[in-house]
């Protein structure tokens, strides 16, 4: 069985400098509560992957708001004007990445691959710096794995053996994201015994899931 912990407990062992990805598409699937719990801790300098840079007052953008976040790899931050404010003024760091890329790049750690190909970005600003790779005749950038000491993934229904189901469209990046970390840790909407989620419904197996809290706890 997995560790069923508080919010709080579950990142208490979040440290200054740690690095941390955040599931979720523009907050859909995103898990508010163990985001929250970060908060409180006073965790800064932080590293945090996540699609986007949020919208105002929800979610990734609470870190960046309150200048926790030190650098922040993402597919795009236009809705967030706070997080473009501390970009121009040189207080946080972001790396724009193509956001197939990222995902791409997230996938390849979970897998153990050593990079992902991909053409996108050849020819523009995303390709300085990086290898590049000819295949049949066409050029290619070689984008290295993306990993995480943590991972926080939003789930409508785990069982105690971190088995987990998510719906719809949080799918997201949740599930490649939790492949990816060192310690991943879910919150679920609803937290059901060994059995009470049907095999054809688990999104993701508890294999790669360390600890569970349940949303609101």
């Amino acid at each position: 069985m997995k560790r069923l912990v508080s919010a709080d407990e579950a990142v208490s062992g979040i440290k200054d400098g740690a690095s941390v990805m955040l599931g979720g598409f523009m907050c859909c699937g995103q898990p508010f509560g163990l985001i929250d719990a970060l908060l409180r801790t006073g965790a800064k300098n932080l590293t945090v992957i996540s699609n986007d840079g949020g919208t105002p007052c929800t979610g990734v953008a609470k870190l960046i708001e309150q200048q926790r976040v030190a650098r922040l790899i993402a597919s795009h931050i236009g809705l967030n004007p706070e997080a473009g404010r501390q970009m121009n003024a040189g207080t946080l760091e972001v790396d724009l990445v193509p956001q197939g890329t990222l995902a791409e790049r997230i996938r390849a750690a979970g897998a153990g691959l050593g990079g992902v190909v991909t053409p996108t970005g050849i020819g523009t600003e995303v390709e300085k710096g990086k290898q590049k790779i000819s295949v049949d005749g066409r050029e290619y950038l070689l984008e290295k794995p993306l990993r995480a000491e943590f991972a926080f993934i939003r789930a409508d229904i785990a069982d105690k053996f971190g088995n987990i189901f998510i719906a719809k469209a949080q799918k997201n990046f949740n599930p490649v994201m939790a492949m990816a970390a060192q310690t991943t840790i879910v919150e679920a909407e609803k937290i059901v015994e060994l059995g009470g989620l049907d095999p054809d419904d688990v999104t993701l197996p508890g294999v790669f899931v360390h600890t569970i809290v349940e949303a609101g706890k």
